[in-house]
């Protein structure tokens, strides 16, 4: 029994380590976003300068609309979210709940385009989007968006655990399927809906790929094609480049930060029975 108890300390300072490795990057990224240029590459490496410069925030809008990246990239994550919770969890309703001809065979075909890479439906999608005008505009990269097959997997697993008995009295009430997912559905699966809206949010926050397959003009682009595009050819403000990373990973992490308790029990509910 006596080498159980060194178990739970061991693993909290494993852990401890772990987080201490992960959060280092966007600790040192806060600390060379307050630095002068000059003192970015020093040895030995500090963690500050002389003086915190903060001015490095207010700066880095001067060669670079770092405003207008963000506004660009809130309008399409915030679209991709609404519409993806919308069609995945209608979707997830359909293939847990309604029975209906080859509902499995659809599903596992449903399914199998998440074995298909992104990098293959690149250049077909790359093709639709000229054809209908649509390159160099933000429709291109909210369109290919809007349906999940893994959104409508999660929903569809969260789904399957609601418990028959409440479809079975709202029919009795003469509910209709719609209404069965609107009101009873949706209520229940808060957990499971704000879980998936933390997975959209972060792919399209931090999409790179699409934006710089898509997107030509500077007014439009998103902050992840912003801040490669601050990074000179031969020279790079470090401090402004950093400050721009903070600003973009706030968002995220305060939205994380304000969810954990949904998102991990969404994550743990949402895999407690098969359909």
């Amino acid at each position: 029994m006596k080498p159980r108890i060194w178990l739970k300390p061991t693993a909290h300072v494993i852990l401890l380590i772990g987080s201490i490795i992960m959060l280092f990057p966007f600790i040192w990224s806060v600390c060379t976003s307050l630095k002068n240029v000059n003192e970015v590459f020093t040895y030995p490496p500090r963690f500050f300068g002389e003086e915190l410069k903060f001015t490095n925030y207010t700066n880095m809008t001067d060669r670079f609309p770092i405003i207008r990246f963000f506004f660009n990239t809130l309008k399409i994550t915030v679209i991709v979210v609404v519409f993806q919770l919308i069609t995945s969890s209608m979707a997830g309703y359909v293939f847990a709940r309604l029975r209906f001809r080859f509902r499995e065979g659809l599903f596992g075909l449903y399914l199998a385009t998440l074995m298909v890479p992104a990098q293959v439906t690149m250049i077909p999608t790359f093709l639709l989007m000229k054809y209908y005008g649509l390159l160099d505009s933000h429709w291109s990269l909210i369109l290919p968006s809007l349906v999940s097959a893994f959104g409508t997997f999660l929903l569809r697993q969260f789904f399957s655990t609601i418990p028959e008995a409440l479809e079975e009295a709202a029919k009795i009430d003469g509910c209709t399927p719609f209404g069965i997912y609107w009101r009873i559905f949706v209520p229940l699966s808060k957990p499971a809906l704000a879980t998936l809206g933390i997975f959209i949010m972060l792919g399209t926050w931090n999409d790179f790929v699409n934006p710089l397959v898509f997107i030509n003009s500077m007014s439009k682009m998103t902050l992840t094609l912003g801040l490669a595009n601050m990074q000179g050819l031969y020279s790079t403000d470090w401090p402004a480049l950093m400050a721009a990373t903070v600003i973009t990973v706030l968002p995220i992490l305060i939205v994380f930060l304000s969810a954990q308790d949904i998102f991990v029990r969404g994550v743990t509910l949402s895999g407690l029975k098969e359909g």
